[in-house]
């Protein structure tokens, strides 16, 4: 088979609720996204919407944006966050006997 060039870009294909269909996006690469009710055509329609997007963008000289696809995560996020809210998360994690980072982990996982 041969390697396309948006093989080093992610793409997402999810059911959307909301939408009552497959949503298809390739975050970094395109802005919006391919919208279907069979999830194999969506994909293979969304692979094809990247490699004009690659194809259009090589053509005005302009740079592709870095790979997404194969990432590796270092498991760290320096987060900014107002002192007050900083106080507030401390005071819980403690009252729930757990480390600050370990109390907004099972948070985040319970939101996504």
């Amino acid at each position: 088979m041969r390697r396309k060039k948006s093989d080093p870009y992610l793409k997402v294909v999810e059911w959307s609720k909301e939408d009552g269909c497959y949503v298809g996006t390739a975050p970094g690469l395109i802005l919006g996204g391919v919208h279907g009710k069979n999830e194999t055509k969506v994909f293979q329609e969304l692979v094809q919407v990247c490699e004009e997007a690659i194809r259009l963008l090589e053509k005005e000289g302009k740079p592709l944006p870095d790979a997404t696809a194969n990432q590796k995560y270092s498991g760290k996020i320096l987060l900014r966050i107002p002192g007050d809210l900083h106080k507030k998360i401390s005071i819980r994690a403690m009252r729930e006997g757990e480390s600050i980072n370990r109390f907004i982990q099972r948070r985040l996982e319970a939101k996504l």
